[in-house]
């Protein structure tokens, strides 16, 4: 679960929201609306890491895309078959 705290509060007691955005990420707001989520290193490393993979994405070739798309999980992943199956539905 997310924190949503003002960003008057957070300059007040940013050591703390720094302890917080550790466990949880917390969202900071300015003017009641939310502006940035203050979240861990670990969390940010890891989010970037997953947008490099998907750019890299864009440079495989057509057979190499479609070797992709007829790929499937191994038996005892069978509910992220079903995922694939149903976004590629939703998309079409």
């Amino acid at each position: 679960m997310t924190s949503t705290v003002t960003a008057a509060a957070v300059s007040k007691n940013f050591g703390a929201y720094q302890d917080a955005a550790v466990r949880e990420p917390v969202i900071i707001t300015k003017n009641g609306r939310p502006r940035i989520v203050l979240i861990a290193y670990e969390d940010y490393l890891r989010l970037s890491r997953r947008d490099r993979r998907v750019e890299a994405t864009a440079e495989l070739s057509d057979a190499e895309l479609a070797a992709v798309e007829k790929a499937e999980q191994e038996p005892c992943l069978d509910h992220l078959n079903a995922e694939l199956l149903a976004d590629k539905q939703a998309a079409d």
